[in-house]
């Protein structure tokens, strides 16, 4: 143990002497925080708009549940993973850290270029980690395209090791099964989420190559 500790605190030392990674890490930080610090106030403009509804053949045929816990332990045990293997790799964090950033900019923009209202019966999704960075009150509005989808996609593209990717892959397809049957989203809220991600994946990547 004594030597794999050490193998991972040489990753994170060999890579903060790279001029570039040290500017894309502290750049990326301080944007993160700016965009957490933001998300209230996005998230409570778009709840008061008025925006359409969409007629779903697949939420149709689902009668909602309360999937709350299983759906937050998933959420919250794949994103653990991700914390503890950006910890022994610098390259993942990186990565992870760039792909989280574009990726919720993206949501930003399609968010407000598509005013969906929220799916009949949905129930709300209890989440008391993630509900904290929408200010007060549950949103219903932040739609197109799933989060709680593209952010276990994007750890299951980020992370190294076909263990992690395999159980990371699973979380993904779980929670987008979950939050269907909760009737947090509609249909294509969650199909779109794996090709916005994807696309954002590839971006971080070219950003954060070679370093």
């Amino acid at each position: 143990m004594p030597g794999e500790m050490k193998t991972y605190s040489a990753s994170w030392k060999e890579s903060w002497q790279n001029l570039r990674f040290r500017k894309l890490i502290i750049t990326g930080v301080v944007l993160l925080i700016a965009l957490l610090i933001s998300f209230p106030f996005f998230f409570q403009l778009i709840e008061k708009r008025k925006c359409f509804q969409l007629n779903d053949p697949l939420l149709s045929m689902i009668t909602a549940h309360d999937l709350s816990v299983v759906t937050f332990i998933l959420i919250w045990s794949g994103s653990l993973l991700m914390l503890i293997r950006c910890i022994k790799d610098a390259s993942v964090f990186v990565l992870f850290l760039w792909g989280f950033i574009l990726l919720y900019l993206f949501r930003i923009v399609t968010i407000s270029c598509v005013p969906l209202d929220a799916p009949l019966h949905l129930i709300p999704l209890k989440d008391p980690l993630s509900n904290t960075f929408y200010g007060s009150g549950f949103i219903t509005k932040d739609l197109f395209f799933s989060g709680h989808v593209a952010s276990q996609f994007l750890i299951f593209l980020c992370i190294k090791g076909k263990k992690y990717k395999i159980f990371c892959l699973s979380v993904t397809i779980a929670v987008a099964i979950l939050v269907l049957i909760q009737h947090v989203h509609y249909t294509i809220d969650v199909l779109a989420a794996p090709l916005f991600t994807y696309l954002v994946y590839l971006l971080s990547k070219r950003m954060v190559s070679n370093v």
